[in-house]
């Protein structure tokens, strides 16, 4: 009789473990019998329908249909499909045959089949999802700063990288070295990761870090004529830098849009890197206007920005403040790097005409396209859900909104060095936390349905409660270790004290709350 019991007990584990291996996730499934279901499935992020790079990682995604078993199938013109089983609705796809699947079929259609079995079996199949590889790559990384969504915690924050062949991400600098300051406006040279600078604002660490080819310097650029510069623009060839000197401020609100951000006053300066000069000119530095956002073209030529009476002029003609009735215009101006000559201001987008402000230009590096932002007031759009995208062609002057806007604030972006891919920050996932997208963008100008920040977790983004900020996509990780940023922003003997331009005229008296060292622009 015990004999029998043990045998029993061997042949019901025996069985257990069958059972258990029958309905691995991993197990290859032939299926039947299904039944079919006209329209995709729901999945989360919404990777469906869009332009994905040949050397992306992959866009694992939840299945969000009901069921206790899920297939998922991903196949292309040629090369091996990959077939994924799990008895959990979340979707992670193999890397290396991701990377081999993606590289053999660049230009044609990635197609992913759906299928959803119930607890008692039956199957049901989905219309296939449907997305096209592109023939161009994407830059191998993404800059960005992480912080919290709501400004009372702005102390804690950090400018990292994130792979986007992989899922690697890595902090490059984070405040709590520097006693939680502000650092920001973090931009690269021509998509080049050994050409970087950023700003830190608040204690001993103030000032701009700028590493160029392996040196490491903090710079003051405040002078007698202006406050320290913001929002910065390499020139490309490396040796200038335009930047923006602003007086910011910020009002809260009781109902609506929770603030507002705005600008009080603001001029353009150009650094002179290798003789460490600050220098402008009348046409960009106007007293009677603001001026912010400096980008240049590609080829050096020109500095196009945004311009706007100043914030006295809208407050008298409006009977107060009335920072909701600014808009700025796109403009730019030519220069000659060689010999530091301006050429005359030419309006490219005016606010009257369109009713709307702009901000942000952005150049793509072959020269053919110009992304900016419209939106109804200001200069700062983060906080404005009519914040959208547009795209002017360089050379016939037309523009047009972006197909790949929501309802929600699309802002911040930025190009890859081949011009085909910008990336953005969007609200339109919650409303709260700014994610990264990405979008495919034709010779034609026309942009394909942007696709979120892939993740490892396919439910990475219903937990994580950061904000992404002012992304910048480089050809690879940036190599400069933390420590040496780090000492270079703590080096007090070693910061270089930017010169001001004795061309550079100023004026005796102070801006209203300005201190004694600050000046405001002389006259044309």
């Amino acid at each position: 009789m015990k004999k029998a019991f043990r045998s029993l007990g061997i042949i019901s584990t025996i069985l257990l473990l069958v059972g258990v291996y029958c309905f691995l996730p991993d197990q290859k499934i032939e299926i039947q019998e299904y039944k079919v279901v006209k329209r995709a499935p729901r999945i989360d992020p919404d990777y469906a329908g869009t332009v994905i790079p040949p050397n992306i990682a992959p866009l694992n995604f939840s299945v969000n249909e009901p069921g206790a078993r899920y297939q998922v199938i991903i196949h292309s013109a040629a090369g091996e499909k990959i077939e994924i089983n799990s008895q959990k609705p979340q979707i992670r796809i193999p890397i290396d045959r991701w990377k081999q699947l993606l590289n053999v079929n660049r230009g044609h259609d990635l197609l992913f089949d759906v299928y959803v079995a119930n607890q008692q079996g039956q199957w049901q199949h989905f219309d296939s999802i449907t997305n096209q590889i592109a023939r161009e790559e994407i830059d191998g990384c993404v800059v960005y700063r992480l912080l919290e969504p709501v400004f009372t915690f702005w102390n804690k924050m950090g400018i990292f990288q994130r792979n986007l062949e992989n899922y690697n991400e890595s902090p490059i600098f984070l405040n709590r070295l520097t006693n939680d300051n502000c650092m920001n406006c973090h931009s690269f040279c021509n998509n080049n990761p050994n050409r970087m600078i950023f700003h830190m604002r608040g204690g001993a660490a103030s000032g701009m870090l700028m590493a160029r080819d392996g040196k490491i310097v903090k710079v003051n650029t405040s002078t007698k004529f202006n406050r320290a510069g913001a929002y910065p623009s390499w020139h490309p060839n490396g040796k200038i830098l335009a930047l923006s000197a602003n007086k910011i401020s910020q009002i809260f609100h009781a109902w609506g849009v929770n603030r507002e951000v705005i600008d009080k006053g603001s001029d353009l300066i150009l650094y002179l890197i290798d003789s460490n000069i600050i220098t402008t000119t009348p046409q960009i530095s106007d007293p009677e206007r603001m001026e912010t956002f400096p980008a240049w073209s590609p080829d050096g030529q020109y500095l196009y920005f945004c311009s706007a009476p100043n914030f006295e002029t809208y407050a008298d003609e409006y009977g107060g403040v009335a920072y909701d009735q600014i808009q700025y215009d796109l403009m730019r101006i030519s220069y000659d790097p060689e010999n530091g000559s301006w050429g005359e201001l030419e309006k490219i987008v005016a606010a009257a005409e369109t009713g709307l402000s702009t901000a942000m230009p952005r150049i793509s590096p072959d020269g053919r396209f110009l992304l900016f932002s419209m939106f109804k007031y200001g200069a700062f759009p983060i906080h404005l859900s009519d914040c959208d995208l547009y795209v002017m062609d360089i050379k016939t002057g037309q523009y047009h909104r972006l197909a790949s806007n929501s309802d929600q604030s699309d802002s911040f972006h930025s190009w890859s060095h081949n011009s085909r891919w910008i990336v953005f920050s969007s609200k339109r996932r919650d409303m709260d936390c700014a994610r990264l997208y990405f979008s495919y963008i034709d010779t034609t100008g026309k942009a394909a349905k942007p696709f979120l920040l892939p993740q490892e977790d396919p439910a990475f983004y219903e937990n994580f409660m950061k904000t992404y900020n002012v992304p910048e996509m480089i050809k690879e990780p940036v190599q400069i270790h933390w420590r040496h940023l780090l000492e270079a922003a703590l080096d007090q003997s070693g910061t270089l004290q930017a010169s001001l331009d004795p061309n550079v005229k100023l004026s005796p008296v102070p801006s209203e709350k300005m201190d004694d060292t600050e000046w405001r622009p002389g006259p044309k």
